[in-house]
């Protein structure tokens, strides 16, 4: 990432981070397409927020300083 090299000099990160399939209002664990979709994870489920959520937190925190310039899929194994 572009951005990772110009804003590392100033102690700025640059991640993505790419969720899986999330139980979420608006894409819910028990929704219509929601028991095949779950099939499509290594791990059969939908993920909680939180657990999406516990990666943000990583990369923002001073454990994360070292971490720039990547994409992570937090998918429960749906792009493996």
């Amino acid at each position: 990432m572009v951005e990772a090299r110009e804003l590392g000099p100033r102690g700025v990160s640059v991640n993505l981070v790419h969720p899986g399939p999330t139980d979420t209002e608006t894409n819910p664990a028990d929704g219509p397409n929601a028991e095949a979709i779950a099939g499509f994870t290594a791990v059969g489920r939908y993920a909680r927020p939180a657990e999406i959520a516990a990666t943000v937190a990583h990369l923002a925190s001073a454990d994360g300083a070292y971490i720039t310039g990547a994409s992570i899929h937090v998918d429960g194994g749906f792009t493996a």
